[in-house]
């Protein structure tokens, strides 16, 4: 048993989804959320930036005494995976639960997946699926826009912005006739119901804040590091820029109203957590 709260950090509020997740399935569990709003997003970084930002995040949450760090970003978690091995606490990102959750849905092995710009271009997830079963189909496709919308709450099923945008986005996906769709940013789960329209009710959505909070329960579980039973779960909120506008979308999220209670930092007093990158 471990009383110490559990980490998250996300470019900005995209990983409340996993927050949300986690706390339906460890309501005894406390979280410390970070969320990086005045630099999100990550998605159109370069490597060396998404990688340096993610030490920085990791710092923050370090000095939160955190048991375990979780990367609610599918960004950090495609280009920056070995952060792991640079920190004195368990690490998950949402890639590996992720890619497992659709190679066990899909029925014909086309799998699509959605994603930051980044994300795509780093191949991770072609690659993940490819080591589980060397014969799937992978169709990926980026979604720049996606996160600037959730960021400014465009996010509405009955919106017809991001309805436009995803239906650009999502064609060649539909053209290939893929039967599962990986929401490859903890962002995208805000739209799925956007998604869902747009794709029809046959093709499995894997929502990569849901796996990776089943993940993580999994994790604490078998380490012997869950909280004790009847601990009263918290959360904590902080992130890099103005807290009205987090607050104001975080709570349509969570169903719950944040006034007062997140906070902010200034991230770059945080050295990178391991070593920098030659």
């Amino acid at each position: 048993m471990d009383t110490r709260p559990v980490g998250v950090f996300d470019s900005g509020l995209g990983g409340l989804t996993a927050v949300r997740q986690l706390t339906a399935c460890m309501p005894e569990e406390r979280i410390v959320y970070f969320g990086d709003t005045g630099r999100v997003p990550y998605g159109s970084r370069s490597r060396g930036t998404i990688r340096r930002y993610a030490r920085q995040d990791a710092a923050f949450l370090l000095s939160q005494d955190v048991k375990m760090i979780v990367a609610a970003c599918g960004t950090v978690s495609s280009v920056a995976a070995d952060l792991g091995q640079e920190l004195p606490v368990p690490f998950l990102g949402v890639l590996g639960p992720t890619a497992q959750a659709a190679a066990a849905a899909t029925r014909t092995g086309r799998i699509g997946v959605i994603g930051t710009t980044a994300t795509i271009r780093s191949g991770s997830y072609r690659r993940a699926l490819a080591a589980i079963d060397p014969a799937f189909q992978v169709f990926d496709r980026d979604c720049p826009l996606f996160v600037p919308l959730v960021e400014n709450g465009f996010f509405a099923p009955d919106d017809p912005i991001p309805r436009l945008t995803a239906e650009r986005y999502l064609a060649p996906l539909r053209e290939a006739d893929v039967d599962t769709l990986i929401l490859g940013c903890t962002h995208y789960p805000l739209l799925l119901p956007v998604v869902a329209q747009v794709m029809g009710p046959g093709v499995a959505l894997i929502d990569s804040g849901r796996e990776t909070a089943l993940a993580c329960r999994r994790f604490l579980q078998e380490h012997g590091l869950e909280a004790p039973a009847g601990q009263e779960g918290g959360r904590r909120f902080f992130v890099s820029d103005r807290t009205e506008g987090f607050a104001s979308i975080a709570q349509t999220l969570l169903g719950e109203s944040l006034e007062g209670s997140v906070e902010h930092i200034d991230i770059e007093n945080f050295p990178c957590a391991g070593a920098e990158d030659r």
